[in-house]
């Protein structure tokens, strides 16, 4: 039996912004097993030059990437949606082990299963150095400001 990861396509508005959002949730838990859960066995990605296939890869992928961006901090906006698909848009901040801080603005394009679990994820990516006194990015998004937009600059 396959596991099932409400809200379930076709996306209205609102159940496109609640997967959005417990994605965000999911991501700045900086647990892969617990991300990991929210893609099917076999799920494809592609992020950045990287390409992955299967829920193994994707942990094992996370859990290099949150080794080296420490204190992550992810935000990600809805940008579209249709039947099975969503468009987000996101920026994170994290520093490196040197203390250099970076922000990565990114699009990503989803396709999820009749489970709601996302079998496709392509993810274009670039980073900006900023310094840590231009952070605006401070851990997990409180309650109040779920849905809200977040500044392209």
């Amino acid at each position: 039996m396959t596991e099932g990861r409400p809200p379930y396509p076709p996306f209205t508005e609102e159940t496109a912004l609640q997967k959005v959002q417990a994605a965000e949730d999911a991501w700045n838990t900086r647990d892969p097993q617990r991300v990991a859960l929210a893609y099917t066995p076999d799920s494809s990605w592609r992020n950045r030059d990287v390409f992955l296939t299967g829920r193994e890869e994707i942990i094992a992928f996370l859990t290099r990437k949150w080794e080296r961006e420490l204190d992550y901090a992810l935000r990600k906006s809805l940008w579209s949606f249709h039947e099975n698909r969503i468009a987000v848009r996101f920026q994170y901040e994290c520093h490196d082990r040197d203390g250099q801080w970076w922000r990565s603005y990114g699009n990503e394009l989803w396709e999820f299963d009749e489970h709601g679990l996302m079998r496709r994820r392509e993810a274009s990516i670039n980073d900006v150095p900023i310094t840590e006194a231009e952070r605006r990015i401070h851990g997990p998004r409180p309650t109040d400001e779920h849905g809200l937009d977040i500044p392209l600059r």
